[in-house]
């Protein structure tokens, strides 16, 4: 337990210099394996990654990729370090590559937020046609009085009543499904608002897409692992497949032999628009059509699905997010709402953090044997 324990890092910079200190481990066995770093900002903030070309023939990569909503990259250590840990001695360097990024939202890890310093949650800034359209989700501001106030938090109580009897009310007279969608799927017209996915492609967005493109062009078979935290059953991650993913989440959970597989839509799950594994399938589909491609997200649920977590999780996001652009009159509440937005994607219970790591070790051994990874 206390090795399981001890893979969930303290800080960013401990995180960041765990990963780099791994470069030497993995050259043992991938020689030419190197680590490349990208500044994000004028912090000592960076997106770090090492790459290391299979030794002989480039039949696989392996991508595996944390913090694109940065309070999660450390959920997303702690599995980045048991993979290097337990599966990369598990591969062959004759035939399989490794593409392993650090935090791809680095700001957002050093600062417990989930999005970049421009506000921008990267999660929805990954569109193939690049069309940041601000009229998209319309109905959102239906909901932006309760999801997006613009007003400081005068009474902490009355504010949390305010939001459960809201949210109550949206459930009852739209149903979970439609609410959950409107206020996931993602907008473009809000910058201080949830979900909010930009004008542009960010800094972080542009170099992922390439070292995407990169990782595809040279390997036959592309396997990509990508880790969130926050929504779902407590104790059950899920393997999220992207919407454009033809295969049955049924087939999916038989062929990996893991429990709970779903489908990145709003019958299954919850609908994205401008999510990253959704773009490395579309440039996989127009661009790559002969290569093999699996690419999907491990979600580790936090709160839970019951309606608790249902109403709970919107609240943390909605109280942190407001109080981050608009403050709150009693000064001795910011520290809750922080540690409630902080349960909600870096859970800091023992039996959680055992059971998270334990599913995702299910899940990583069962796709990786499948798609013919793991030398048995």
């Amino acid at each position: 337990m206390k090795d399981t324990l001890a893979l969930f890092p303290e800080t960013y910079e401990a995180s960041r210099e765990r990963f780099r200190q791994n470069l030497n481990i993995i050259q043992e066995r991938w020689g030419g394996a190197t680590l490349s770093t990208q500044q994000i900002s004028d912090d000592d903030l960076s997106i770090d990654w090492i790459a290391a070309d299979a030794l002989d023939a480039n039949e696989k990569v392996l991508i595996f990729t944390t913090g694109e909503h940065g309070v999660e990259g450390y959920v997303g250590s702690a599995m980045l370090q048991h993979l290097i840990d337990e599966y990369l001695p598990r591969l062959d360097p004759r035939t399989t590559g490794l593409l392993l990024v650090h935090s791809i939202n680095p700001w957002g890890m050093k600062h417990h937020r989930r999005v970049n310093a421009n506000n921008i949650d990267l999660n929805r800034n990954f569109l193939w046609d690049a069309s940041f359209d601000p009229t998209f989700n319309p109905e959102y501001d239906s909901i932006k009085g309760v999801y997006d106030p613009t007003k400081p938090i005068q009474n902490f109580a009355l504010s949390k009543l305010s939001f459960y009897v809201s949210s109550l009310w949206f459930l009852a007279t739209q149903g979970f499904a439609k609410l959950n969608n409107t206020f996931l799927i993602g907008q473009y017209r809000n910058p201080q608002g949830l979900h909010y996915g930009g004008e542009d492609y960010e800094p972080e967005t542009r170099l992922l897409i390439d070292l995407y493109r990169q990782a595809i062009s040279a390997y036959d078979q592309i396997v990509h692992l990508d880790m969130h935290t926050g929504y779902g059953p407590r104790y059950q991650m899920s393997i999220v497949n992207s919407a454009l993913e033809t295969g049955s989440s049924k087939s999916f959970a038989e062929k990996f032999g893991y429990p709970l597989v779903v489908a990145a839509n709003p019958e299954e799950f919850y609908a994205i628009h401008g999510d990253m594994v959704d773009y490395i399938y579309a440039l996989w589909q127009n661009e790559f059509p002969e290569k093999k491609l699996f690419s999907t997200a491990f979600e580790f649920g936090t709160l839970g699905d019951k309606l608790s977590g249902i109403v709970g999780s919107p609240r943390a996001m909605v109280f942190e997010n407001r109080l981050f652009w608009h403050g709150i009159k009693n000064e001795r509440l910011p520290a809750r709402i922080k540690h409630d937005f902080e349960e909600l994607f870096n859970p800091s219970a023992d039996d959680w953090r055992i059971k998270a790591v334990a599913d995702g070790d299910q899940a990583i051994h069962g796709i990786l044997r499948a798609e013919g990874y793991l030398e048995e």
